[in-house]
């Protein structure tokens, strides 16, 4: 302990022996899309997330440190604990948050701290003892019938106080012994807020608030964005004549309830008011850590789902920031910078696409780890513009069993290259499997078809076992030329026709084919790709000569089944 407490304090002597240092950590908007700048320069979060009790123990993460680096991995995203931070009141231990800090700056590894505060997962199990046990003072929330909930009130001002105050002295802490290193990137402030079981509380502060006129700063900002709202929010206050004044019900209408519809926005009204204590709650914290370190800071969502597990509020967390609460965040909690969803759903398409929405900054913080997440890595950085990812549990296999290992190792090298592209209509994911086994989009000229599976396979030639089909394939293609592009992945074949054809006789095919690697952000040949090794236009023998102007894409299996980075190079003759 006395080696840790040493190290802090000769970090906070010579951080204070430099008169200027760089920019702290922070998000600036680009044309389309928002980048996280770290030390000056876009940082792309290649991210793991650690399980909820790992690093309240120094002793048990050492280990884990590298274990978890070997991953590939630039950023861990990690717990901190009121109830450990502020053991008593007004007694703050940062003894856990040192380690933190230690363990991954040794490690050459940035971090995401999550603030465990008054709530984790909806419930109020992270707070201090002295706060779960003086509930006089620091209120629960009840449901309909008046039971009271294990839930602490989001309209009490004294608990959010008490949490804010804890929240600033760790900030103040953090820019003490890192302000000039930048080890930690960004904050979490609470986790997948909201009440289950009753989209709203029923204590008597929350009766008297749902009763009472929509609150001004609330009204102001929807006057003020009238027809740029959320579709779902503007659509109910279109249908109501954008009516302002008056109590929730009244500007919202009353709710309805449909089991059946997954999408269907029940309880809306209920919903909002939640959102909308929440977010002052959490917007007051945010703040108040912002007067003492400014980085960027979001909240993050148990998403709406599909079941009777999570379609409605109260299924899934009511009060949590929700796709269609954005523009309530934004009014409340001025603060937050970014909405992200933590994502365990079969196929992540849909909920990435519900939170990629106009000036909303985006990332993946939490995403259900394994093959697939490994595959949609690369779609939601090529198709989404996210600035960063990061599968749950990072601290749990080795590297070599674990396939974000390779995901990443290929990510990491291509970074600059998909910074450059970020927000510029020059890049596109890929996406497909046994259940959606094509997809087509336009990018540079081409209508482009991607296929889940082809690939060049001569082991009954050879004499070898022919490989498993492949279930699943991710990919990004960048467009940096005309007619060029990079194209990186595995596991799919990809046809090239153009998007305009003037001239039918008109042939297309393959000018080269480079497989390569980026060091130090500069492209190197591995080997040129051709022969039986290289596809195009014409069928070389093979039998499947196109119809029409067209080039083709099929990977080569690399040895250790790792992902390829492919220069791709097309021209046209008669």
């Amino acid at each position: 302990m006395k080696k840790y407490l040493s190290f802090i304090f000769f970090i906070a002597l010579t951080q204070n022996a430099f008169a200027q240092n760089p920019a702290i950590p922070h998000l600036i908007k680009t044309e389309a899309t928002t980048q996280l700048i770290v030390k000056g320069k876009p940082f792309i979060i290649l991210g793991g997330e650690l399980h909820n009790s790992s690093t309240s123990g120094a002793d048990y993460m050492r280990p884990l440190w590298k274990k978890i680096a070997a991953k590939n991995v630039n950023t861990v995203i990690a717990a901190a604990y009121w109830e450990l931070v502020e053991p008593a009141e007004g007694k703050f231990d940062f003894t856990l948050i040192d380690s933190m800090v230690i363990g991954a700056r040794k490690e050459k590894l940035h971090l995401v701290i999550l603030w465990f505060g008054s709530w984790k997962n909806g419930y109020s199990m992270y707070a201090p003892s002295w706060v779960k046990n003086n509930p006089k003072k620091y209120p629960r929330a009840k449901d309909a019938k008046g039971k009271t909930l294990q839930h602490l009130s989001a309209l009490s001002e004294v608990t959010a106080e008490a949490d804010a105050g804890a929240f600033k002295a760790m900030m103040q802490h953090i820019r003490s012994i890192d302000e000039k290193e930048q080890t930690v990137i960004m904050m979490q402030v609470q986790n997948e807020v909201g009440l289950f079981n009753t989209p709203r509380d029923y204590n008597d502060a929350a009766n008297k608030a749902y009763r009472a006129s929509l609150p001004k700063d609330l009204a102001d900002y929807i006057s003020s964005h009238k027809g740029k709202l959320q579709p779902e929010l503007d659509s109910v206050l279109k249908l109501r004549g954008y009516k302002l004044n008056g109590t929730w019900e009244d500007v919202f209408g009353k709710s309805f309830f449909d089991d059946r519809h997954w999408k269907a926005l029940s309880y809306l009204t209920e919903e909002l008011f939640t959102v909308y204590n929440y977010a002052k709650y959490i917007g007051k914290i945010a703040a108040a850590g912002k007067e003492a370190y400014p980085i960027p800071m979001y909240v993050n969502a148990w998403i709406k789902q599909p079941g009777a597990g999570g379609a409605w509020p109260g299924k899934y967390p009511s009060g949590g920031p929700i796709p269609h609460t954005l523009d309530i965040w934004r009014a409340a909690a001025p603060a937050i910078d970014l909405i992200v969803p933590d994502i365990y759903v079969p196929d992540a398409r849909y909920t990435i696409a519900q939170y990629h929405r106009p000036g909303n900054a985006f990332f993946i913080p939490e995403i259900r780890p394994g093959v697939r997440s490994a595959n949609e890595a690369f779609w939601a950085f090529g198709e989404h513009d996210i600035f960063g990812y990061a599968p749950f549990g990072i601290d749990d296999v080795d590297a070599g069993e674990d396939p974000i290992t390779q995901t990443y190792r290929t990510l990491d090298q291509v970074k600059e290259l998909i910074v450059q592209h970020q927000g510029k209509g020059t890049m596109a994911g890929i996406l497909v499997d046994t259940v959606q086994r094509t997809q087509q989009l336009t990018l540079g000229g081409y209508v482009i078809k991607a296929e889940l599976g082809r690939q060049e396979n001569f082991s009954n030639i050879l004499g070898r076992p022919a490989p498993k089909p492949p279930v699943i394939a991710g990919g990004i293609l960048i467009n940096t030329a005309p007619n060029e592009f990079y194209v990186i992945g595995k596991d799919y074949l990809l046809t090239f026709i153009p998007e305009k054809i003037t001239d039918k006789s008109l042939l297309l095919d393959i000018e080269y084919i480079e497989e390569g690697k980026f060091v130090n952000g500069k492209w190197q040949v591995i080997r040129r790709l051709n022969g039986d090794e290289g596809t195009g236009g014409g069928d070389y023998g093979f039998g499947y000569a196109p119809q029409q102007p067209a080039a083709t894409l099929r990977f080569q299996r690399q040895p250790d089944g790792a992902y390829s980075i492919l220069k791709y190079k097309l021209y046209s003759y008669k």
